[in-house]
């Protein structure tokens, strides 16, 4: 799996790229003016998928107040 997955929740709306990269899988969390918001890097496209899975729980379950604390957004 590579390129973007876009997520809308609610009032927000944030986009979740999962990039396979020379240097291994990265997850992006982009916010809706298009900048980078968070990143992470995985070890493999699983732990990505997984990763990506989780904020996408977490865009659907908190506020999106709490969302930004948790991911220092």
């Amino acid at each position: 799996m590579n390129g973007t997955v876009a997520v809308t929740v609610a009032d927000q709306a944030y986009e979740l790229e999962l990039l396979d990269t020379p240097d291994g899988w990265a997850v992006t969390v982009i916010d809706r003016h298009g900048g980078s918001v968070f990143r992470r890097a995985c070890r493999d496209g699983a732990e990505a998928r997984a990763f990506a899975s989780t904020v996408r729980q977490h865009l659907y379950w908190l506020s999106e107040e709490t969302f930004r604390a948790y991911y220092r957004v």
